[in-house]
């Protein structure tokens, strides 16, 4: 059986369960706590963030898949530390998060170094661990594909193939960024059966989505809590509709949430979206889902057996 790096060490694909493929433990603004380490109360957040994944364990998560890597103020010594107290398994990620620049020290350098730096995050360890990235992630946004972006994208497409790890995305789902990103990986010889294009949940528009699927990738319906972007009762709506029309197996779940992030106020995040979390999934998705014709074999599908096989789906070439 296939295993996957996870941040506590690796396991069989077999094993993953229940798995939100679009998750993150920390979300923190790259740079500002190594300058100002007084924003960090570092014990504070550990705490919260054990909390938080117990209770999503406790609710039948047993795998987040966390896309956070430089841009996003990646930290997997931290990661390990909380998932091995909270008992869940944590799969890390490679990559780089930008919507437009690129940090200045790439801007002179080509794609095949970056690629080689994710390479090395995947073979032999992420910033001095031995926690190897399971998964590459790249971003795409209402900017759309600018010269840095570009270079990220063919460098992770390139890290891709020399290694065999899944691709995951950020996608602006409304300017259907999502096909640009399939054009250059396809240019760069991806096999896009291998790419879940993220955020596509963000849309309504049922012929883009079939359109994503069509060319071979998985989508990431992966922003349940994030109402300001589309309702609940829209995305279920929607996937329910994908469901009727055989493209379950093509869809998994996830939100996009966090443990903590410093991007907003604390307050403000729990009033303008008190359901991001970890739990309206589990909790509240699903019998939506299921109240809206999705048998229980497509939740299945697309919250254990869709994400084993991304996984399962190895070997460079």
């Amino acid at each position: 059986m296939p295993s996957v790096p996870t941040v506590t060490g690796p396991v069989d694909t077999s094993a993953l369960g229940f798995t939100l493929m679009h998750e993150h433990v920390f979300v923190l603004s790259e740079g500002v706590v190594a300058n100002f380490p007084r924003l960090w109360p570092r014990e504070e957040r550990v705490t919260q963030a054990v909390a938080a994944l117990r209770e999503a364990k406790a609710h039948g998560v047993e795998t987040i898949v966390a896309l956070t890597v430089l841009g996003l103020g990646r930290d997997v010594a931290t990661v390990r530390e909380i998932a091995r107290q909270a008992g869940i398994r944590v799969i890390a990620a490679t990559g780089l998060y930008t919507y437009d620049a690129l940090p200045h020290y790439f801007e002179s350098r080509g794609p095949d170094h970056m690629a080689d730096l994710f390479v090395q995050d995947i073979e032999e360890g992420i910033q001095g661990t031995d926690i190897r990235a399971g998964i590459l992630k790249c971003a795409t946004d209402q900017q759309g594909v600018t010269t840095g972006v570009e270079k990220v994208l063919r460098a992770v497409a390139r890290a891709h193939r020399r290694t065999g790890v899944p691709i995951s995305t950020h996608t602006h789902a409304p300017s259907e960024q999502g096909l640009r990103q399939q054009e250059i990986f396809e240019q760069e010889g991806v096999d896009l059966r291998r790419v879940v294009i993220g955020h596509s949940g963000d849309s309504e528009d049922i012929a883009y989505l079939q359109k994503l699927m069509a060319r071979g990738s998985y989508i990431g319906m992966d922003r349940f809590g994030i109402d300001m972007l589309l309702p609940t009762d829209k995305r279920v709506a929607t996937i329910a509709r994908l469901c009727a029309l055989g493209h379950a197996d093509r869809m998994v779940l996830s939100h996009d949430a966090s443990c903590h992030i410093d991007w907003f106020d604390e307050a403000m995040i729990r009033q303008a979206v008190p359901r991001w979390n970890f739990l309206h999934i589990p909790d509240d998705v699903i019998p939506a889902l299921k109240a809206a014709g999705v048998s229980d074999d497509q939740v299945r599908l697309m919250t254990f057996d869709t994400p084993r096989r991304i996984f399962e789906a190895q070997g460079a070439y």
